[in-house]
């Protein structure tokens, strides 16, 4: 059975850092595992995504703050956040895929396994 388990998540103060894990049971398998968020009222966003050789894509609003990867031996995706704004205020989701080959890994109908979330909340 597929299984995905986020945490990292809490409140912090504008500027600040998190980072999120993502542990999964068939990791190596994936093609692609990505970061997403969903603050309510929003839409799924595509925060970052990674493939199976490592090579990852962000999306412009967190490029240069947010940096993806993953450690094969512990099977576990990470999201490391920095310089977080009040705008990243939102539930984080990872997202897991077999297949590689898609146009956009930063779009949320590509995966096809999903986490349950963890809350990242951002202050001013």
């Amino acid at each position: 059975q597929v299984q995905l388990v986020e945490s990292g998540g809490g409140s912090v103060q504008a500027g600040g850092s998190l980072r999120l894990s993502c542990e999964v049971s068939v990791f190596y398998s994936f093609g692609y595992m990505g970061w997403f968020r969903q603050a309510p009222g929003k839409e799924r966003e595509g925060v970052a995504a990674i493939d199976r050789d490592g090579s990852a894509t962000y999306s412009d609003s967190v490029k240069g703050r947010f940096t993806i990867s993953k450690d094969n031996a512990k099977n576990t995706l990470y999201l490391q956040m920095n310089s977080l704004k009040p705008e990243d205020t939102a539930m984080y989701y990872c997202g897991g895929r077999w297949g590689t080959g898609v146009n956009n890994a930063l779009h949320s109908t590509v995966y096809t396994y999903w986490g349950q979330g963890t809350q990242v909340s951002v202050s001013s």
